[in-house]
């Protein structure tokens, strides 16, 4: 069990503890299905997705360990969620878990390669969680405004990852050069 939460820091805890509980709340509202006045009607009100959409939100919890696997199987789950229950309300939990990738990827994905992949995971992630959402009227509708809050998350990744950059080497150069002397 150890193995499986190495390199998970108490601020991953909270943050897949909070996509989560978010995702449960959300998912027992598609439940109870009360909502009248979505651009589409529900297909689903199984108890089923509840925990399959923790498979959806969960993975974040190793975003530091490689975000690339995290977008891919958190992609997958919810290519699966919208194939199991169709047209249910996911982007208020989905969109927000979008945004929170793209900034992990600016800080954890490595050379521009993994920033390419992981942005362009985001944007099939977006799509296809998009596609089949109950409280979207279009998804043309939805992905102007989703693909540019994606790309301000992103840059503020990369304003932290720049910052934390230039600190680590001058804390280093002090112990390297006493090590020389």
């Amino acid at each position: 069990m150890n193995e499986i939460l190495r390199g998970v820091r108490p601020l991953d805890y909270v943050l897949a503890g909070l996509m989560t509980a978010a995702g449960v709340f959300l998912m027992y509202v598609n439940i109870a299905g009360d909502e009248q006045d979505l651009p589409h009607a529900l297909s689903s009100t199984s108890w089923a997705m509840l925990p399959a959409f923790v498979l959806v939100t969960l993975p974040i919890l190793w975003r530091r360990r490689n975000i690339l696997a995290v977008i891919g199987v958190t992609a997958a789950a919810t290519a699966g969620h919208v194939l199991a229950f169709g047209w249910i309300t996911r982007c208020g939990v989905e969109l927000p878990l979008s945004f929170a990738l793209a900034y992990a990827v600016a800080r954890f994905a490595g050379g521009w390669k993994n920033h390419v992949i992981g942005l362009a995971g985001i944007g099939i992630l977006q799509l296809v969680m998009l596609v089949r959402d109950a409280s979207i009227d279009t998804v043309a509708g939805a992905l102007p405004l989703a693909i540019p809050l994606a790309v301000l998350f992103y840059g503020a990744g990369l304003f932290v990852q720049n910052r934390v950059s230039k600190k680590q080497p001058a804390a280093v150069t002090p112990a390297v050069e006493r090590a020389a002397v």
